[in-house]
């Protein structure tokens, strides 16, 4: 269970440097974070100001940072239990749980106001909407009340994609909701393959994940279902104007690569888990991250192709 003697109010030792503080906005996550919302936004059917751009994508970044700062203040109490994340800043006493709140707030305001001012309200309105359920319905909420904390929990990492789309159009479209779907359905079975070789740390802190609650058997057969619930959304895509031969080429590929993945995951049982030490999950999850980085590269190529004219979309 979680450490109840964390206090987060309370000042730690140690002064931060400025790799610590940036060390809360997950820079990681951040990156991803920018890479999806670029893809949105330079897949869109309009022509944007380069300024206007690369301020969009600046600002939806920082918005991610303010979230993963407050996501480190909140779940400090955790942290420090968890050796994944006991050496991350506040548990490991770099900087007060308090600044990272105070860093957190001052981010998440300056990030949806700028966005606003850059570009539209409804971008601006979404980055700050992504920003509260990350830290408030996920972070304090779902992810210690649920084991279906990561499944819900994970429209936030999957509104960049649509929050780029909207600053560039000002509106939400099929194209922003299957980009938005890609990763939302991506999101459990990433998580659940890393939660399968974690399973101490998450029990060890008292978080319901479905490993815990429900036992590792079951959390294979979910991340099967999850990821053949998620082909026919990755291949959908192929289908909208944003996307063409050379997406639809990748996503056949793998997603027949992260079929037979989850598969091999189905079929195992913990004693030859255990003998290789978990080496299919975790190869798994490696290929998780490649999965939806090429599937948003080829949409991203694609609209580079198509706009410098050497590309015609669909062929």
């Amino acid at each position: 269970m979680s450490d109840a003697s964390f206090d987060r109010s309370a000042p730690l030792s140690g002064e931060g440097s400025f790799g610590d503080y940036f060390a809360l906005l997950k820079p990681r996550v951040m990156s991803l974070v920018v890479f999806t919302a670029l893809v949105g936004l330079l897949v869109a059917p309009v022509s944007v100001n380069p300024i206007v751009g690369f301020c969009a994508i600046l600002f939806i970044a920082i918005g991610a940072g303010a979230s993963g700062a407050l996501n480190m203040w909140w779940d400090a109490d955790i942290d420090v239990i968890m050796k994944r994340t006991a050496r991350r800043p506040v548990p490991a006493g770099k900087v007060q749980a308090g600044e990272a709140l105070a860093l957190g707030l001052g981010l998440s305001g300056l990030s949806v106001v700028m966005l606003a001012l850059a570009t539209n309200l409804l971008a601006a309105a979404l980055l700050a909407f992504t920003i509260f359920f990350y830290a408030v319905v996920y972070s304090m909420w779902l992810k210690r009340s649920t084991p279906q904390n990561i499944v819900i929990g994970g429209a936030a990492g999957a509104f960049p994609p649509m929050i780029g789309w909207v600053a560039a159009t000002g509106s939400i479209s099929v194209e922003a909701v299957l980009m938005f779907s890609l990763i939302f359905m991506w999101t459990p079975p990433h998580f659940w393959a890393l939660a399968l070789f974690m399973k101490a740390d998450y029990h060890n802190a008292g978080v319901p994940m479905l490993t815990v609650t429900h036992g590792r058997k079951v959390t294979r057969t979910h991340i099967l279902v999850y990821t053949i619930l998620l082909a026919p959304v990755a291949l959908g895509l192929a289908l909208t104007p944003v996307a063409g031969p050379l997406y639809l080429a990748t996503a056949v590929v793998l997603n027949a690569i992260f079929l037979k993945g989850a598969l091999d995951i189905w079929r195992r049982d913990e004693t030859a888990a255990e003998a290789d030490n978990y080496a299919t999950e975790k190869k798994f999850f490696k290929f998780s991250l490649l999965y939806l980085a090429l599937h948003f590269g080829a949409l991203l190529v694609e609209g580079i192709l198509t706009r410098s004219g050497l590309w015609t979309m669909g062929g």
